[in-house]
């Protein structure tokens, strides 16, 4: 039974949570604006790292060129997602 518990899927899980909420620092105290985004971007790469290494396996796949790949693919869909992101919220509203 302990070989199927998923250890790692639960330290990411935790340690997901723990960083969502160092990040909610950010909201609730009223620190300046580079403080806050200097909290934000650490937050935002331990986390992205979290997810590549515990949740997409990156460390378990012995093809280098698969591994490139999807970590290529990764960077493409969360780059096209934040200037998607900001195209649509800040440029799109002043075109209204």
């Amino acid at each position: 039974m302990k070989q199927l518990f998923p250890v790692p899927h639960v330290i990411g899980f935790v340690s997901s949570l723990l960083l969502s909420l160092i990040a909610l620092v950010v909201v609730k105290f009223n620190l300046t604006f580079a403080a806050g985004m200097t909290i934000l971007g650490i937050t935002a790469l331990f986390q992205a790292g979290l997810q590549l290494f515990l949740f997409m396996h990156v460390g378990e796949n012995e093809d280098k060129r698969s591994l490139l790949t999807n970590i290529a693919y990764a960077l493409f869909v969360g780059l096209v997602t934040i200037f998607g992101t900001l195209f649509a919220m800040l440029w799109g509203y002043n075109m209204i």
